[in-house]
């Protein structure tokens, strides 16, 4: 089993940045595909962005892309999200997920495949 603690959120201007931190715990860190979604109360949650196991496949949604740059450091069992020219509607609750798999280069696009997330960490863009 896998503990997902993510970082970073906080209130920033349109047109800010945020770095985004999840940190894992256990020592298989590798072993895992990850993902970062968003959430808004009343809507399902989606995804933002996806990084397989060796980092070497990355997968981001249309209303992201260009703007947030999700990597990863298996040393450190920590997944990143940078954020950069943040819009209000950027605004929600972050989650970050884990997924166990077998695949080094498996992206995971569905929050139901994943096996584990986070407890959130907020983010709020003002106009």
């Amino acid at each position: 089993q896998v503990q997902l603690v993510e970082s970073g959120g906080g209130l920033v201007q349109a047109g800010g940045s945020l770095r985004l931190s999840c940190v894992a715990s256990g020592r298989t860190f590798g072993s895992y595909a990850m993902g970062w979604f968003r959430q808004v109360p009343g809507r399902e949650r989606e995804l933002v962005s996806a990084i397989s196991r060796s980092g070497s496949s990355r997968s981001y949604s249309d209303s992201v892309k260009g703007r947030f740059t999700i990597s990863r450091d298996n040393a450190k069992n920590t997944v990143y999200l940078q954020m950069s020219s943040l819009k209000p509607e950027d605004t929600a609750i972050y989650y970050c997920e884990a997924d166990l798999t077998t695949y080094v280069h498996r992206i995971v696009v569905l929050s139901s495949e994943y096996d584990y997330w986070g407890q959130g960490t907020q983010v709020t863009v003002s106009s």
